[in-house]
């Protein structure tokens, strides 16, 4: 969360933020952070002199008194304790209304964030690779690898819900090998690696900037243990450190983990919403870096360099766009996002395919960390909040669609980038005689 004392001091700059940001000032709303602000210091002071009289009156007490005098000081006594716990109530009840107004206001934006409402007004700042342009009429991802034997919607439809897959025989060894890829490029660049937890507690959720609860949430709750399946290993790896001051020399720290990730998806749909570009569950590797904030902006940089490495090692066309302010998530400063052309987005308006989104990194400043409470000492001798920083190393869904469908052959088959094959241990995946299994004799 945003300092409150700032937003007072910058309220105006506050709410502008909030409506460049696209968001409901009536949700988001600064002047009531403000007005709760003032009423808990009004309530602080209050109680802070109250807590006064009562420990001098306390003191009196040890005096030797005659029986009407300290008889006048119990009755006093009496009175402040009933005005203290009182003062108490209502200071936990504007404490807890401030918290709650607190977490809705969003992290104010990188002053060259593109100003925009949807992602259609990202800024694109670069382009990377070589459209492919194909002499046969491309495939989607879907029909390749269903052709292929590669994955499974019906039955994983059947046995866990929609939206839901099972990988099947060279696309398993294609997913490991993705992962290791990443991983070892990562490990190049000092990263410490993870494979962490798949749940979190709620208020790890809430310091990271997910909602747990409620209609809006994109998090499936574990009912009764106040957790929640993490969506991204950024939670995790977020509240690693969470109630901890850190050492300013070891700064920064730079962490990667690998994690099964699961997100509701509720509302999602449209046909690019297909196949693997959005589904309930998919593995991912995620970057994760705890930093001063002078450090914060060029760590920034270099995670969307190490995404670009990533993306450029395997072949696949992308772009970068600097993310607009409507379409920014509330805990971040600034976002980068790559998109990898997907020759499956053909449409009308795109005969030969369009951009989807891969991975994404994003600088959310001291925001995260106010919530999670992660300090470092500073060499002022002060505790400060770290910078936190995320970025995605590999979506192995997202990534595995980019590649079947650039990589796609008109036989059919798919080629292996070169950079995978000694992790695969195999360079094409190639048609079967007979892809339906001989042990089924009927479906019901």
């Amino acid at each position: 969360m945003l300092d409150y004392r700032f937003i007072k001091e910058n309220l105006e700059a506050v709410k502008k933020n909030i409506i460049d940001r696209n968001m409901d000032p009536a949700k988001a709303d600064a002047d009531l952070v403000v007005k709760l602000f003032d009423e808990r210091t009004a309530l602080t002071t209050s109680l802070q002199e109250l807590q006064k009289k009562r420990n001098e009156n306390a003191a009196s007490m040890k005096q030797k008194l005659d029986p009407e005098t300290r008889q006048k000081y119990i009755d006093e006594g009496k009175a402040l304790k009933e005005q203290i716990a009182a003062e108490e109530a209502k200071l936990n009840e504007v404490e807890a209304a401030l918290d709650d107004a607190g977490r809705q206001i969003p992290n104010m934006a990188h002053p060259d964030t593109p100003i925009g409402k949807l992602d259609t007004e990202n800024l694109e700042v670069k382009k990377v690779g070589t459209i492919r342009k194909f002499d046969f009429k491309a495939k989607s991802h879907v029909e390749i690898m269903e052709a292929l034997d590669l994955i499974d919607f019906e039955r994983a439809t059947k046995v866990s819900g929609p939206k839901f897959y099972y990988l099947k025989n060279e696309a398993v060894f294609l997913e490991q090998a993705l992962i290791m890829y990443a991983m070892n490029i990562l490990r190049k660049h000092g990263f410490t690696t993870f494979i962490t937890p798949d749940v979190a507690k709620e208020e790890v959720l809430k310091g990271i900037g997910f909602n747990p609860r409620g209609n809006e949430s994109n998090v499936y709750a574990i009912e009764e243990e106040g957790t929640c399946l993490v969506a991204t290993a950024e939670i995790t790896l977020g509240g690693y450190h969470s109630g901890e001051i850190l050492d300013k020399s070891k700064l920064p720290l730079m962490y990667c983990g690998l994690s099964h990730c699961f997100r509701r998806e509720a509302g999602a749909a449209g046909q690019f919403s297909k196949g693997l570009y959005r589904v309930h569950q998919f593995d991912k590797v995620e970057m994760f870096v705890y930093s001063t904030p002078e450090q914060s902006d060029a760590l920034h940089e270099k995670l969307r360099q190490i995404e670009e490495e990533i993306f450029t090692g395997l072949g696949i066309p992308f772009h970068v766009v600097d993310t607009c302010t409507g379409d920014l998530g509330a805990p971040a400063y600034r976002k980068w996002d790559l998109e990898a052309w997907m020759p499956g987005r053909a449409d009308e308006a795109h005969p030969d395919g369009d951009y989807g989104e891969v991975t994404s990194t994003s600088n959310c400043t001291d925001f995260q960390a106010r919530r999670l409470n992660v300090k470092y000492r500073d060499d002022d001798g002060k505790n400060k909040y770290v910078h936190m920083l995320n970025g995605t190393a590999i979506a192995v869904g997202r990534a595995m669609l980019a590649l079947i469908e650039n990589y796609q052959n008109e036989d059919g088959s798919v080629t292996i980038p070169e950079v995978l094959v000694p992790f695969c241990g195999f360079d094409k995946i190639g048609p079967k005689a007979n892809i339906e299994s001989p042990v089924i004799i009927s479906k019901k």
